[in-house]
């Protein structure tokens, strides 16, 4: 079932999503070689908790895994795509990429969002990657307006990026949300047919985020269970953004 947020209900996801942004942006500046991925935890979870506000992804328990995952942000570096787990091993160098994907809890409301950032000089091709990805998610997010379908979001990311030369990830996707940091309907990055196709209506919250490869759309599972990586070792890019459909056209939540 699709929950529809009251104008009151959007103001303090407002608030989750304007702490997430916050967050976010001071973990983009801290982002350089020498940096451990550990580093960029340590320092959310402190932004967090002196928010008054809960790290959503922390103590998650995701069936599939049969586990709750153990930290507050997902960095996944290069060829990872989502779910990369912080480690003081992981050290940034300059030509990697990291996507830093965070997640909070805010007076019963969720906010998350992701961002990959560049570390030092990256290639021109990564660079596009980037910027390809960015553009996906803005004209994805002009698509969430009342009367349209879940699949104008879908399809503008899939064309977009398969018209760049990239591909889309096929086995994460985005979401709904609200009290709850995954609600109906998901958002694939890609037309799925076997997907419901609602109709967008007023007041409903979608976490749209795509995932795009430099090579092929393929990901396996590193041995920890958590890691999604790239099958052909390509790199991979991660932008999100929660966006609220309203009569006045999307409210992105996440920034101001």
């Amino acid at each position: 079932m699709i929950v529809r947020k009251t104008a009151a209900e959007l103001e303090k996801m407002r608030n989750s999503g304007l702490l997430v942004w916050k967050v976010l942006q001071e973990l983009g500046r801290m982002v350089g070689e020498g940096v451990t991925t550990l580093d960029l935890e340590h320092a959310a979870e402190k932004m967090i908790r002196d928010a008054g506000a809960r790290p959503a992804f922390k103590g998650y328990y995701v069936p599939a895994v049969g586990a709750k995952y153990p930290f507050v942000l997902c960095t996944s570096v290069n060829d990872e795509i989502v779910h990369g787990m912080p480690s003081a091993k992981r050290v940034l160098k300059s030509g990697d990429v990291v996507s830093v994907d965070i997640g909070v809890e805010l007076e019963g409301y969720y906010g998350d969002s992701a961002a990959t950032f560049p570390v030092g000089k990256i290639s021109p091709e990564v660079e596009r990657l980037l910027r390809v990805t960015r553009e996906a998610l803005e004209l994805a997010i002009d698509k969430a307006r009342p009367g349209n379908r879940l699949f104008d979001i879908c399809g503008t990311v899939q064309r977009h990026v398969e018209s760049n030369g990239f591909s889309v990830v096929r086995e994460y996707v985005g979401h709904g949300i609200g009290t709850q940091l995954h609600e109906e309907p998901q958002v694939p990055n890609y037309v799925d047919r076997s997907n419901e196709n609602p109709r967008l209506k007023e007041g409903m919250v979608l976490a749209i985020e795509p995932m795009v490869n430099a090579g092929k759309p393929g990901s396996r599972l590193l041995p920890d269970r958590w890691t999604a990586v790239t099958k052909d070792g390509s790199y991979s890019a991660h932008f999100e953004h929660c966006v609220a459909v309203t009569s006045n056209g999307p409210w992105v939540l996440t920034r101001p």
